[in-house]
């Protein structure tokens, strides 16, 4: 390269661009592609001779250095990968020391994994020191600027930081100033932590739930640092209120007294709970530990045998937890994560005192009023418990009952219910199969209602409705429920429409329970065929439609019920689900049952209704038309029927066609070869409409998808 022949520099220049290309390529086959390294690199110690070495040996020294330091890099890399999970244990067992440890001699075998990084930085949050933690996440962003992790566990040490200045961590001779101050580093560090939350939501779209979440947090943070702040200007002031909450929490912290006096106590401070700034006070002079840790009070609250002093007590507790509750937000967070809080609040809901259900309840209705209350709820406490608690309430009065099943309605349509019920279906289910055993003279008809319908939304998703099926008890309990129904359709109406759609949802798994749960659903539904209400008749046709097909036994009972002259009734008078449900009773009918074939002919002459629907855009409508249709023309003279109409060109037309559903397709070439068989004239319309090409370009296309 330093030759003063041009024809030379410009050969040694390709020969270098070569060989540092090769060596780019080995580095990112090693999995080098962070923006920093922080690995020193020396170059290669130069021979005493190397003024005599020629561009061709450097080159060569340089080419076997790299090679050298990639060999210890992926050396490091399985050393720095066993220290990582050597970390991850200890943290799975809560020994974050440790597992700080195992990440740091990981760093020091390869100081750009930014795994490392962002692990730390998590068990340096769990041990409250935010500071290390924000160096770790700012270390993991230069080795990767995309790092969602490290944005949120950013944002997380902001948020619980708070970034307080030194002056303020120590008493100030200027507490207004101290005070404004404080507000402001407030302000800075939840403004720092929403910018990291956003940060995730730009690099990575499908995280914008998890980022909801914590945007939710940090203006829950916002709320709560504005309420501190006020309720010192408060105490600053000298208002006589607050120094009440203040003395009053003292006084309550007093062991060894009887539980009646910390009862008027608890009176006396809920009285007090009229303003955000006395929650606050409540709050940030540790009342919620204040009364939950207090012996004597949990000893009430948890006795197992409750008395009358008793009752007092925690009737005054729960009654204050509201009115501290109330409109925050705070608050309400701090209450719900204690852990005494999983277990009590559904065991006060199914206590045998009254007062204390009602009590619990209403506690547990205003904790549940917002969204990020009602996903706290779902978190911290023990929802199969709080499930069967919501449940028993069905036995009570409509308005207790009303709102506790609103309650767990309000619950089931957050997502985060939702991801947990897959997961925990089997320990809800048999709550939900008492709730269908209920009496329904016995139990408020809304309520029940609410909670029917609650199912039915469950079982509208796979995974749960096969949990469902696969229980014989539930399975055994809708039908049950049903036939307690049928004594009563009028007066238990509404119960009997939210069933019958609850039951169809589950009738789309199969196989069935058992032929005998769908034959004696079939005959119940077969009953209810006979019900003046549009809405019962709907869904007992839905049902069947769904059912009819588990025994040809249950398709002759049907037929002599009349079942088919009922279905072409419905089709008559149209509407698109009730439709739905018709023809495809029909079609399950006429394929296992030739009488059901004569009947539909007797009663559709020239199949009139049939080739309407077989003109339908519906493709499901017209499916199934085209399937009774086919079942139809093995009985005698039903084809020479048609020889006045254009069903050759309308079947074409459906087995041409490029429908979503092949069954479509597939149901009317059917329908057109039995057609033919059963009369020779309709062959020779198909050939001269050159039906033979279609139906075999369209096998070919179905056979090709």
């Amino acid at each position: 390269m330093n030759s003063d022949d041009p024809a030379v520099q410009q050969k040694a220049v390709l020969e270098t661009e070569k060989r540092l290309l090769l060596l780019e390529r080995e580095q990112e086959e090693d999995g080098c592609r962070t923006t920093l390294n922080k690995t020193m690199i020396s170059p290669p110690r130069a021979p005493e001779n190397a003024d005599d070495m020629n561009p061709e040996a450097f080159l060569a020294s340089v080419e076997k250095d790299a090679k050298e330091r990639a060999k210890r890099r992926r050396e490091s890399r399985v050393l720095a990968d066993a220290l990582k999970e050597k970390g991850n244990e200890a943290y799975v067992k809560g020994d974050y020391e440790t597992a700080i440890f195992y990440y740091s001699e990981g760093l020091g075998k390869l100081k750009d994994m930014k795994v490392l990084y962002t692990n730390r930085a998590q068990a340096y949050i769990k041990l409250g020191d935010y500071e290390k933690a924000l160096v770790d996440c700012e270390w993991a962003l230069k080795c990767d600027e995309r790092c969602t992790k490290a944005y949120f566990h950013m944002g997380k040490a902001h948020l619980a930081m708070k970034n307080y200045s030194k002056n303020l961590r120590s008493p100030s001779k200027n507490i207004k100033s101290s005070l404004f101050s404080l507000a402001t580093s407030c302000l800075v560090s939840v403004s720092q932590s929403r910018e990291c939350y956003q940060k995730i939501g730009e690099i990575n779209p499908k995280l914008q739930t998890q980022v909801k979440e914590s945007l939710n947090q940090v203006t829950l943070q916002e709320k709560a640092d504005l309420q501190e702040k006020e309720a010192r200007e408060s105490l600053d002031s000298g208002k006589n209120t607050a120094m009440t909450t203040k003395n009053l929490l003292e006084t309550l912290s007093k062991p060894d007294q009887t539980p009646l006096f910390y009862a008027g106590g608890i009176e006396i401070l809920t009285e007090m709970m009229t303003d955000c700034t006395e929650r606050t006070l409540f709050r940030t002079y540790g009342g919620f530990s204040t009364i939950s840790d207090h012996e004597v009070i949990r000893k009430c609250l948890f006795s197992a045998g409750m008395d009358a002093v008793e009752e007092v007590l925690c009737v005054a507790v729960l009654k204050l937890w509201q009115a501290v509750c109330s409109d925050n937000e705070e608050n309400q967070r701090q209450l719900v994560i204690h852990p005494d809080m999983a277990r009590l609040l559904p065991s006060f809901m199914t206590s045998r005192i009254l007062v204390i259900q009602q009590q619990s309840l209403a506690l547990l209705l205003q904790l549940t009023q917002t969204e990020n209350g009602r996903n706290q709820v779902i978190k911290q406490l023990d929802m199969i418990r709080l499930c069967e608690a919501l449940l028993s309430f069905l036995d009570f009065s409509d308005k207790k009952s009303n709102t506790a099943i609103g309650v767990l309605t309000d619950l089931a349509l957050e997502e985060r219910f939702q991801v947990w019920l897959q997961a925990n279906l089997p320990g809800v289910l048999p709550a939900l199969t008492g709730a269908l055993k209920r009496e329904p003279k016995l139990t408020s008809p809304s309520a029940l209602c609410q909670c029917i319908a609650l199912m039915g939304n469950i079982s509208a998703e796979p995974t749960a409705r096969r949990h469902m099926m696969s229980c014989e008890e539930f399975g055994d309990a809708c039908l049950e429920l049903l036939v307690k129904c049928e004594e009563d359709v009028d007066l238990f109406r509404e119960v009997t429409y939210t069933l019958l759609g609850l039951i169809m949802n589950l009738c789309l798994e199969v196989p069935f329970i058992s032929e005998m749960w769908a034959m004696e659903m079939s005959r119940k539904c077969l009953a209810l065929l006979n019900s003046q209400d549009g809405g019962i008749l709907t869904r007992a046709a839905g049902v069947l439609s769904r059912t009819l097909s588990s025994s040809p036994t249950i398709v002759e009972e049907a037929l002599t019920a009349g079942v088919v002259k009922k279905m072409i009734k419905f089709l008559r008078m149209g509407g698109q689900t009730a439709s739905h449900y018709a023809i495809k009773t029909l079609a399950v009918c006429t394929n296992s049952c030739h009488p059901a074939r004569e009947e539909v002919m007797r009663l559709d002459k020239k199949f009139s209704i049939l080739i309407l629907l077989l003109e339908s855009e519906d493709e499901i409508l017209a499916g199934n038309a085209a399937l009774c249709l086919g079942n139809c023309m093995e009985v005698p003279s039903a084809a020479s029927s048609l020889l006045k109409t254009n069903i050759i060109q309308i079947l074409l037309k459906l087995a041409g066609n490029d429908s979503q559903r092949t069954a479509v397709q597939l149901n009317a070439g059917i329908a057109l070869g039995k057609l033919c068989t059963a009369e020779p004239r309709f062959a020779a319309q198909l050939r001269e409409l050159h039906g033979i090409e279609i139906l075999n370009s369209t096998m070919k296309h179905m056979n090709d998808s």
